[in-house]
């Protein structure tokens, strides 16, 4: 199993580690990694590793076996044998933006308060899909609510919860396709504002900016048909 650093600091950029296994395919096994794996619509980090004079480019992260986070090569190469002492460096401007757009996806999901069947996270821009039979009425107004909230400079934190207490709690679900993971004891919730100005709770288990503030100016842009009952609305970095 490797140790998620970037759940201990999603501002985290590099990181020594140790090879734990190399997979057939050709990926990296570390003991801790800063980069991400691909999941809950956010895409792998990439990056660069480095070790005794080499050094490789990370195309992306994906989940491996029992807890395992997975560093694919860029190109095909000479690994890290197994015990390498290495340096991981991420790709810090695209994960940041992948911040920026995750938590603002949180927010829309907050000024758009449907079930969400479906989303997507990239370095540009973001969608959600949403349980919506019609197209907003008014696209304009949600993004100004969504930009005032973000104005707002709300701070985003994080709590645990045991599986039994999101069970007990079906309404912090907000996506209908995709249950949180569950299975290991406990759940993760991120937390944008607290006290009374605490606007969203929900599962999560990707990365975000620490502030609303962090995540810039936002715009709406498309809002595409994908069903009788779902409409796809997608949100731009700005900036």
């Amino acid at each position: 199993m490797t140790h998620p650093l970037f759940r201990d600091d999603a501002y985290l950029r590099e990181a020594e580690a140790k090879v734990v296994a190399l997979t057939p395919e050709g990926g990296i096994v570390l003991d801790q990694s800063v980069f991400y794996p691909t999941g809950g619509g956010q895409p792998g980090d990439s990056g660069q590793l480095s070790w005794e004079g080499s050094e490789m480019v990370i195309a992306t992260t994906v989940k491996g076996e029992d807890g395992a986070i997975v560093l694919v090569p860029a190109e095909p190469g000479a690994l890290p044998p197994v015990g390498t002492e290495v340096r991981q460096s991420l790709d810090w401007n695209r994960r940041h933006r992948h911040m920026r757009v995750h938590t603002a996806l949180h927010l829309l999901s907050v000024v758009i308060p449907l079930p969400v069947s479906g989303g997507s996270i990239g370095a540009d821009k973001g969608r959600l899909d949403f349980d919506m039979p019609e197209a907003p009425e008014d696209k304009e107004a949600l993004a100004e609510a969504l930009n005032a909230l973000i104005d707002r400079d709300l701070e985003v934190s994080e709590d645990w919860i045991s599986d039994e207490e999101l069970q007990a709690n079906p309404g912090l679900v907000k996506t209908m396709s995709v249950m949180p993971p569950m299975g290991q004891g406990r759940v993760r919730l991120v937390r944008i504002g607290s006290g009374d100005d605490q606007v969203d709770l929900q599962p999560c288990g990707g990365t975000h900016v620490a502030r609303t503030s962090e995540i810039g100016r936002i715009r709406l842009g498309k809002v595409e048909k994908k069903g009788k009952q779902n409409r796809r609305v997608y949100l731009h970095l700005d900036n």
